[in-house]
């Protein structure tokens, strides 16, 4: 009897092609089935949002509770009244007091197919069908694999980098990166970094970071050399620049360890960087034996390509890379030179199964018409720009200066670009339905991390609001 029931399993489960159990999974058509049933039963749902919806006056006071108890419960108040209820719609989000609006930020980045994509959903419970739900550097599953493949050969077509390594977030890919530069390059420990750099919030990064603000209380461990940013009004920038490093390598020739920067500042302001400023840089390290390592946390899938150094055409310079946001968790990628010794770099925790598979499915869309010179992405940052541009000319008169980026990161400078003026703004702007942040110092902008679905009649939306809240005052 138990030789009959362990055939009919050994039949069940094996087949005459003999698949793993894993394939028969991916490949199932009934779970197919049920996966396609399920994600168009939430569209359904979903297509009933359209457009900006103010709050309902049904829904506000349990939606100012929930606010209130978020912010108890982590000790601080929210930045926005925003607890989403979990229905979207493209670059619309539905808020638990019953309003949309158009989010411009997603959340500072994450979000590039917006809200409730059909594709990513999918992948996401896909991913989910897994036997686990974390995956580790120790005990990969084939989302894994599959992930590390694609960003390695994205990135090794215009550069030397080799090798990937994930992480849970931005922060913790660039701790893998110091870690790896310090140790190629040991016992130098310095680090040349940028004016108004931002890094992430571990202790480490919060001291690459340049922000008093995000490290009060924390010590100072002196390793971090501040070079002057590119100023577009100074022709001497660049020399100041090259100037500054020299002057910092002379007094700790050989304790510097990497330079590194981001392509564009992300909280430093979005203001775009010429290639040739950072090539006097980057050769004066080369020389020097110091690692290039290009934070693109934030510029990663937004520029026009997939990253930024080859939309600046610097991948023959670069050593060590990061990632995050649109891939849905972080990633450090670095050249054979770089390949750091066994147990410098791990983690628990490399991402869930389900962000891997929606991160691999965001890579494969992105190369569906988005990227390029005629792609959709710098499309929509020309008809965002010269939207911007127009307001500031015509209605708006010298109220929203300075409008600029790259690809699908753009800000401007509204009124004087003082600190309280740019808050209430952005306070005003979440009132009538657009989700915005704040970027730089003297003067504070405003920024979008625009996502790339986003349509013309939404970029037209999105003017008219910020027309409107312009028109507003600040009063």
């Amino acid at each position: 009897m138990l030789s009959t029931i362990l055939e009919k399993i050994k039949n069940a489960t094996t087949g005459s092609d003999e698949k793993l159990i894993g394939r028969q999974i991916d490949q199932d058509p009934v779970i197919e089935g049920l996966v396609n049933d399920l994600i168009d039963e939430v569209m359904v749902k979903n297509q009933q949002i359209q457009t900006i919806q103010k709050p309902n006056s049904k829904f506000i006071n349990s939606a100012k509770e929930k606010m209130d108890r978020t912010g108890v419960l982590r000790g601080r108040p929210l930045y926005h009244s925003y607890i989403g209820t979990g229905a979207g719609r493209g670059p619309y989000v539905e808020l638990e007091d019953g309003s949309v609006k158009l989010d411009l930020i997603n959340g500072i980045g994450i979000h590039i197919m917006g809200h409730s994509n059909p594709r990513v959903m999918k992948a996401a419970v896909r991913g989910s069908l897994s036997d686990i739900i974390m995956q580790g550097n120790l005990q990969p599953n084939n989302e894994y694999l599959k992930l590390t493949e694609k960003l390695v050969q994205i990135a090794g077509r215009k550069s030397k980098l080799k090798h990937a390594w994930f992480a849970t977030c931005g922060t913790m890919a660039n701790e893998s990166a110091l870690k790896i530069a310090r140790q190629k390059n040991s016992p130098a420990k310095m680090i040349f970094a940028m004016k108004n750099a931002f890094a992430g919030r571990s202790t480490m990064m919060a001291e690459l970071t340049d922000n008093a603000a995000y490290k009060q209380g924390l010590p100072d461990y002196n390793e971090v050399l501040r070079i002057p940013n590119h100023d577009k009004k100074d022709p001497q920038s660049t020399e100041k620049a090259l100037r500054a490093m020299k002057e910092y390598y002379s007094k700790h020739e050989k304790d510097v360890s990497v330079f590194c920067f981001e392509p564009m500042l992300g909280e430093g302001g979005f203001q775009p960087v010429p290639r040739d400023f950072y090539l006097p840089l980057i050769d004066f390290c080369k020389q020097n034996k110091i690692a290039v390592w290009a934070d693109e946390v934030q510029t990663f899938a937004r520029t026009g390509e997939f990253f930024a150094f080859e939309t600046m055409d610097l991948g023959e310079y670069v050593d060590i890379v990061t990632i995050a946001k649109t891939v849905q968790l972080g990633a450090t990628l670095y050249t054979e030179e770089y390949n750091p010794k066994p147990g410098l770099i791990a983690g628990t925790f490399s991402g869930s199964g389900s962000s891997m598979s929606a991160g691999l499915e965001i890579l494969d869309m992105l190369e569906e018409g988005y990227l390029g010179p005629n792609g959709r992405i710098l499309a929509i940052h020309k008809k965002f720009i010269d939207g911007l541009n127009h307001l500031n000319q015509t209605t708006c008169k010298n109220l929203l200066q300075d409008a600029g980026g790259m690809g699908l990161m753009i800000a401007f400078t509204p009124f004087d670009g003082k600190k309280d003026q740019v808050e209430l703004f952005i306070k005003k702007l979440f009132k009538n339905g657009i989700i915005a942040f704040s970027c730089g110092k003297e003067p504070v902008r405003i920024r979008f991390l625009v996502p790339a679905i986003i349509q013309d009649m939404d970029i037209h939306l999105a003017l008219d609001i910020i027309e409107k809240t312009v028109l507003e005052g600040l009063s």
